[in-house]
């Protein structure tokens, strides 16, 4: 991989040298391609026949940072540069700059402007605006890139590599290249699909959402409702979860000597379930009204007792509270657990076992004894 990287390094600058020296043609296209190969990047396309020549808009799933450049080596087309700073490497990358730095009112005027003139090569848009694995589903699609033209043709893409994931998120560009020179060899299928045009009186919202289903079922994945602002929020949770060297309540990160012990009856299970028990049952300490199936539902995604709690007191995991007696399957706390409770708890007053409202009532001393319930619930816990 190492040899592999080092030489296509070299070969890569004579790419970049012989495809800003051409002119954009069919033997650009396929002297770049070519040399593409050599570096690993083999392009297939199946029924090239269905690419209208009239479709000034290609809409594309986004999988990779080199979406564009790929399509690039099939037929002419241009991207605008959407993120990042212009200049030499927004260039050189193959983005084009537009000069707009407003909102997205002011690109899609712009883009207009750019496909009214009939010489300009055909907009290559990306609605996602993030890229994902391809794997499990699409973004939902912006409704932006469906506002320059009331005809566009969807372009399935897949892409394959062995050993190493093709996406990985968060993820640079440069990183993206240089595992793609290590890596043998990475194929990139493209489908284009028939043009959709828009219905009459068809909003941009409802035309996107068509697309994005037509892409769904062309790509064999889920047509999903999250965007690419979940998945930055996402990205940011995944890194502060990262950097705290220590996470309470059994989160991924937490030290072993940290990590709660398992009950000696619990011997004999897999270890992921024996700790999914455990962290089960500290849940259910301090929400007893949450029934007990709920939680390990969460925790199984989760792994975490905080996160499983907040997302179970803020209402993102939907559950039906179970009565006082429900929740006697679990094990009973030993005599030795109980006095040293007591002893630690002494004159705190134990919390009301009456469950938790899963909404603020409409008295505010009723809202506020329900909030006092929880705060002591949580004080007894950490105590404990």
């Amino acid at each position: 991989g190492l040899c592999l990287l080092v030489l296509r390094l070299f070969i890569g600058v004579h790419v970049f040298l012989v495809s800003c020296a051409l002119p954009d043609s069919v033997l650009r296209r396929f002297i770049v391609r070519v040399m593409c190969s050599v570096l690993g990047l083999f392009v297939r396309q199946s029924d090239p026949r269905l690419r209208d020549v009239n479709v000034r808009v290609y809409i594309a799933n986004h999988v990779t940072q080199f979406d564009h450049n790929v399509i690039n080596l099939l037929t002419s087309c241009n991207t605008p540069a959407l993120n990042g700073a212009p200049g030499f490497i927004c260039w050189s990358r193959g983005f084009m700059e537009l000069g707009v730095t407003g909102s997205r009112a002011e690109l899609v005027d712009s883009l207009k402007v750019y496909s009214s003139h009939r010489g300009n090569p055909p907009l290559l848009l990306f609605p996602e605006e993030a890229a994902t694995n391809g794997r499990a589903g699409l973004l939902r699609f912006s409704s932006w890139p469906f506002s320059v033209l009331d005809v566009v043709q969807p372009v399935a893409l897949q892409v394959q590599r062995p050993l190493i994931t093709v996406s990985v998120a968060d993820s640079s560009w440069i990183t993206e290249l240089l595992w793609t020179f290590f890596v043998p060899f990475t194929v990139y299928q493209v489908r284009w699909m028939p043009s959709v045009p828009r219905r009459a009186e068809e909003l941009s919202e409802d035309f996107a959402l068509r697309v994005q289903e037509l892409l769904a079922m062309e790509l064999g994945v889920v047509s999903t409702r999250l965007t690419a602002a979940d998945k930055t929020e996402h990205m940011k949770r995944l890194r502060h979860t990262s950097l705290l060297p220590f996470a309470p309540g059994g989160c991924p990160g937490q030290p072993l000597a940290a990590r709660p012990r398992m009950p000696s009856s619990l011997t004999g299970v897999a270890p992921e379930d024996v700790q999914i028990t455990a962290m089960a049952q500290r849940v259910k300490e301090v929400l007893p009204h949450v029934p007990l199936e709920v939680i390990r539902i969460d925790l199984a995604q989760t792994n975490c007792v905080d996160t499983t709690i907040a997302n179970l007191l803020e209402g993102r995991v939907p559950f039906f509270p179970e009565s006082k007696e429900a929740g006697t399957d679990l094990p009973a706390p030993s005599a030795s657990q109980a006095a040293a409770a007591s002893g630690i708890q002494g004159s705190v007053a134990v919390p009301s076992s009456k469950p938790a409202t899963k909404q603020f009532a409409k008295s505010p001393v009723e809202r506020h004894l329900s909030l006092q319930e929880r705060k002591r619930a949580l004080y007894d816990y950490a105590r404990r």
